[in-house]
């Protein structure tokens, strides 16, 4: 009866992590949405809907810390609760960052844009598309599936680079560029950031399930 009950908490742990990432994946996609569209009142609502994601982040952590202190967990057991801590701050610090791309659009406001916004939307969409499969790879305790997340993270790395490239170009060319280009790079940056916390994840998974630590980002 105790396992079940502590099995069923479990469930329910996991379940509010799911529902924190699911915030997360919306943030980011609707604060480069909002950035594409100069939409001001969506990156307000990005902006907005952060209080909810420090919210779980706390209620989480706390549902955690009563685990340990009740429970008393050993082995992998201990390993969920220890991971779901991790995992939390990870996705606590993706919100962040879309806070900031929600930020940086407001900075924007209704300035015509440099270029038009095509690998910037593409970067935000693989690196969403890491949050959610670095969050399955947790959920399904798949090993080999958060591995391949690491080659994804290879190629935002490289869609990065691109980006920098070219705005590089935009500056040189036109010197008046070079305070949107500087904020559209920090948007590139944060960003990447997104995918090295969803490789973090993955980390997390391997470490959950194997018990021993792998570095995805050599």
């Amino acid at each position: 009866m105790v396992r079940v009950n502590f099995d069923n908490l479990l469930k329910e742990l996991q379940k509010d992590i799911l529902r924190m990432g699911g915030l997360v994946e919306e943030m980011i996609t609707d604060a480069v949405e909002a950035l594409a569209t100069q939409d001001l009142e969506l990156a307000q609502d990005v902006l907005d809907r952060d209080e909810t994601v420090n919210e779980l982040d706390l209620d989480i952590e706390d549902q955690c810390m009563k685990l340990i202190a009740t429970q008393q967990p050993m082995g992998k057991d201990l390993r969920k609760i220890g991971i779901a801590f991790n995992i939390i701050k990870d996705l606590e610090r993706m919100a962040d960052y879309a806070c900031d791309i929600a930020k940086t659009c407001k900075r924007i406001g209704k300035e015509p844009l440099i270029k038009p916004l095509i690998d910037i939307p593409r970067m935000a969409e693989m690196a969403k598309s890491m949050v959610s499969k670095s969050l399955d790879s947790y959920v399904r305790e798949d090993v080999e599936l958060a591995e391949e997340i690491a080659a994804d993270d290879d190629k935002v790395d490289e869609l990065y680079k691109q980006i920098f490239r070219e705005l590089l170009v935009i500056m040189m060319e036109n010197p008046k560029s070079i305070n949107q280009a500087t904020h559209l790079l920090f948007i590139g940056r944060y960003l990447e950031r997104v995918a090295d916390h969803s490789t973090n994840i993955c980390e997390a998974v391997i470490f959950l399930v194997t018990g021993k630590r792998k570095d995805l980002n050599p």
